[in-house]
């Protein structure tokens, strides 16, 4: 949104509110919307299109294993199990390309990262499709469930691995990078709700619950899986809020459509960035333990299925 907050003078306190004077509602110059109708319309786009795509393969994941189009030890049914398996066996690259000193010059890691994720898609599927979904012999059983065991782990691990960092495969944050975007988006709401103390109120508290010292484990974790939740309903109550202070200025004519609109939007979107902003810098240490703990149990599963895998293959060829 192409709006501009005009700089009021603020206290020295470093906490999140400083002093009552901080002068009037910020002013909002006309602007476009904060999503264009071309954005819109390209994450729409995206959106129907990654659903048509699944929908599709689920279809043919139907008619393969009910149609009897081919078998495993067909040339097709082969042909896709061995790039299956390569893809498989490539996922192994990304972290010896991280440990092994000659593979360092191997193009950079954010692009091996990205290889890692697509050949930890499509491998699984392919070999899904060249078993036709069914299980037949032993060795092959446990290869089958030794890849869905390292794709479901691969699964938790991007759930994990996008709360400790910057976009799908940006820069991992640190706790400064957090403390300094929650800095920025504190000083935001403080601008933006100048007029309204009992929201400078209810964001401060939330905040100082995010942050409070927990002794208890076990309120540490409830508090941990449910701030996001609490925060969304924070961010709910204070649109409603705003929504009816502008509906008062209406019944008065004290503020333009335009302006009630580019207001309403403005409080909105400053909101969810500084609710986002407190979950994110409150949640990064114990997200990064949980990645952590996650990365201990990921790489043996991806030698898990390579011996799997080797043992399959060699079952097959010599039986």
């Amino acid at each position: 949104m192409n709006t501009k907050i005009v700089p009021i003078q603020s206290s020295t306190d470093q906490h999140m509110f400083g002093s009552p004077n901080l002068g009037p509602m910020t002013e909002i110059s006309p602007g476009s919307p904060a999503n264009s109708n071309t954005e819109r319309l390209l994450a729409w786009s995206w959106r129907t299109a990654l659903v048509v795509a699944g929908g599709l393969l689920v279809l043919l994941a139907w008619v393969v294993s009910n149609g009897g189009l081919y078998k495993a030890g067909d040339d097709l049914g082969y042909n896709l199990g061995l790039v299956g398996g390569l893809l498989m066996l490539s996922l192994l690259i990304y972290p010896l390309r991280k440990r092994v000193r000659f593979m360092s010059r191997w193009g950079s890691m954010q692009a091996w990262f990205r290889y890692h994720q697509v050949a930890g898609i499509f491998g699984p599927l392919l070999v899904l499709f060249h078993s036709t979904f069914r299980i037949g012999s032993m060795n092959g059983r446990v290869a089958l469930y030794a890849m869905l065991l390292v794709a479901l782990s691969g699964v938790i691990g991007r759930f994990l691995y996008r709360h400790i960092h910057k976009g799908m495969y940006g820069q991992h944050l640190t706790m400064r990078d957090a403390e300094e975007e929650l800095k920025a988006s504190a000083e935001d709401v403080r601008s933006v709700f100048a007029e309204y103390p009992k929201i400078q109120e209810k964001l401060s508290a939330f905040r100082t619950y995010a942050f409070a010292h927990e002794p208890s484990m076990r309120k540490r974790i409830v508090r941990f899986v449910t701030l996001k939740s609490r925060g969304h309903r924070l961010s709910l109550m204070i649109r409603d809020g705003i929504k009816k202070s502008l509906n008062k200025a209406k019944r008065e004519n004290r503020m333009g459509r335009r302006e009630r609109i580019l207001t309403y939007q403005l409080a909105k979107q400053k909101t969810d960035i500084f609710v986002d902003a407190v979950c994110e810098a409150a949640q990064l240490s114990s997200w990064e333990r949980l990645f952590s703990l996650w990365h201990v149990a990921h790489v043996p599963f991806l030698y898990l299925l390579l011996v799997s895998g080797i043992v399959h293959v060699v079952a097959v060829h010599m039986y």
